[in-house]
């Protein structure tokens, strides 16, 4: 993947899993107020594709930008940083 020029990678947390193939991973992005200097904390939603199924709501994850697959999916899953404790339904 040398000749593919520089791609965007973000860390974030699984908010849902229920598509075939696809993840919704919540970005946080801290940065400084233009006028008021507060700390302001934005959030994305971005969609990426996960071909194996293997993170779970909770996880948090890389994602690394690649081509359109679909009209949301513009991301894809580099791997699961860190697994959540799951809770089985039964005890909930």
């Amino acid at each position: 993947m040398e000749g593919r020029g520089h791609r965007k990678e973000r860390m974030g947390k699984v908010i849902a899993n229920k598509m075939a193939k696809t993840i919704v991973v919540r970005v946080e992005r801290r940065f400084p107020h233009p006028e008021f200097k507060k700390v302001v904390t934005a959030y994305s939603k971005l969609y990426a594709h996960d071909e194996k199924g293997e993170a779970k709501v909770g996880d948090l994850v890389l994602i690394r930008e690649t081509r359109p697959l679909s009209k949301l999916k513009r991301w894809r899953l580099t791997q699961v940083v860190e697994h959540t404790a799951e809770v089985p339904l039964a005890a909930v």
